[in-house]
């Protein structure tokens, strides 16, 4: 399988500029003096429809426009944040979405969706709905991570920090399909080569680690229930476990307990609101289970910002 290259990741940024945020890089005095790094935050939450996923959306409609296979509609699924990035991207764009989604989302998340006037159907089987959708609307599936173009769009999360920052020694990413850390990754190992790329996901949905033990995909159903719904993907991707194994170090898990901790922490200490999915990469710091190079660079990336805060309380 052909892996997606820097000069994809390129090209994306083209296709996308002017309709995504170059987000910013912010750095974070308080945990940078505890963790002995120039910690900073790729702030992802600041996006357009409030994650990374619009990257990936954009560009993957942009390509099979400019193929001349732009749909009428498309069909996928998500816990919110794909919903939203595809419900934004279509109505720029002509496309209708329809979205299967948890029976129990985040109810910022749906209101995001609909905001941007996408359709949801409420599921408890989100891979199986996805079939039921396709084949009854017959439109195709814009997969949350497992498209080359998807994965290309979230790279260019991995060319800005490139690019806007100092060279980074330690590139930590969350993970849940693995389309975001394959393109970040991707793109990382090109520009900055010895910087280590490090994925971080629950304990409590680990599709990508149980992939990478077993050597192929693992479908693991619906994933227990994590505070990082983000993350909580059924399965690693037929393309995004490739890549993963091809450009990322290591992927490490971590409990909710540490999740929720951080969450607080990450946003008290960058006064930035984001989700929990974002604080996994933190957690994952202050357990041990990752080790921040000392007197070097630490980019952890902010995934998104659709936070319930009553979770928060």
């Amino acid at each position: 399988m052909a892996l997606v290259t820097i000069d994809d990741i390129f090209d994306a940024a083209a296709r996308i500029d002017g309709l995504v945020l170059r987000t910013p890089l912010v750095g974070n005095q308080r945990l940078s003096e505890e963790f002995g790094t120039r910690l900073l935050l790729k702030a992802e939450n600041l996006q357009h429809a409030g994650s990374f996923k619009v990257r990936g959306a954009l560009n993957a409609l942009l390509t099979w426009q400019e193929r001349g296979e732009l749909p009428e509609g498309v069909v996928s699924f998500s816990a919110g944040n794909h919903a939203a990035a595809i419900s934004y991207a279509g109505r720029r764009l002509g496309v209708r979405v329809i979205v299967a989604m948890p029976s129990d989302p985040v109810p910022s998340k749906v209101a995001n969706v609909e905001r941007f006037g996408g359709e949801i159907v409420r599921t408890d089987d989100l891979a199986g709905t996805l079939d039921e959708l396709a084949e009854q609307h017959g439109f195709p599936i814009l997969h949350p991570f497992d498209l080359p173009e998807v994965i290309a769009g979230q790279g260019t999360t991995g060319l800005e920090l490139c690019a806007d920052g100092p060279s980074p020694d330690l590139v930590l990413v969350p993970v849940g399909g693995g389309g975001l850390l394959s393109g970040v990754a991707a793109a990382v190992r090109k520009l900055a080569p010895s910087a280590r790329v490090v994925g971080v996901e629950p304990a409590t949905s680990n599709a990508m680690g149980q992939a990478l033990a077993a050597g192929e995909v693992v479908r693991i159903g619906n994933p227990s229930a994590t505070v990082a719904d983000g993350l909580s993907a059924p399965f690693s991707g037929e393309h995004t476990l490739p890549h993963v194994q091809a450009y990322v170090d290591e992927v490490v898990e971590v409990d909710e307990d540490a999740i929720r901790a951080a969450w607080r922490e990450l946003v008290e200490s960058s006064k930035l609101l984001v989700e929990p999915a974002s604080a996994v990469c933190l957690a994952a710091l202050r357990t041990g289970v990752v080790e921040a190079p000392e007197g070097g660079v630490t980019v952890l990336v902010v995934s998104g910002g659709n936070a319930d805060l009553s979770r928060l309380g």
